[in-house]
């Protein structure tokens, strides 16, 4: 049984920096391949960024240069920093997270979301 648990988030001002986590527990050997979502209010939910297995990272034209995909492996947890933070930066957050377990298999999960809002 793989678990996956997002933290962080909250309330920040414009110009402010916040880091969003998702630790993973159970059988896992390694992460694969690791997606950041956001929906801001009436609006679809947009792919923010992005890690392939290999470590190449790709970003939402948005947050290019302010946000930034990170892995840890040795604890089974992955990170977007999120810096110079702007209104339109709120949204619910969600990470989702593809490992490879130990019996050779994968596993995709999604993190339970987590409401991140910029404003003074």
């Amino acid at each position: 049984q793989v678990q996956l648990m997002q933290s962080g988030g909250g309330l920040v001002q414009p110009g402010g920096s916040l880091r969003l986590s998702c630790a993973a527990s159970g059988r896992i050997l390694r992460i694969n391949t690791i997606d950041w979502y956001r929906q801001a209010p009436g609006k679809e939910r947009e792919l923010v960024a992005g890690m392939t297995s290999g470590g190449s990272t790709n970003y939402a034209d948005s947050v290019k240069g302010r946000f930034t995909i990170s892995r840890d492996n040795a604890k089974n947890t992955v990170y977007l920093q999120m810096n110079s933070l702007k209104p339109e930066d709120t949204a619910v957050y969600w990470c989702n997270v593809e490992f490879f377990l130990s019996d050779d298999s994968t596993w995709n999960g999604w993190g339970q979301g987590t409401q991140v809002t910029v404003s003074s």
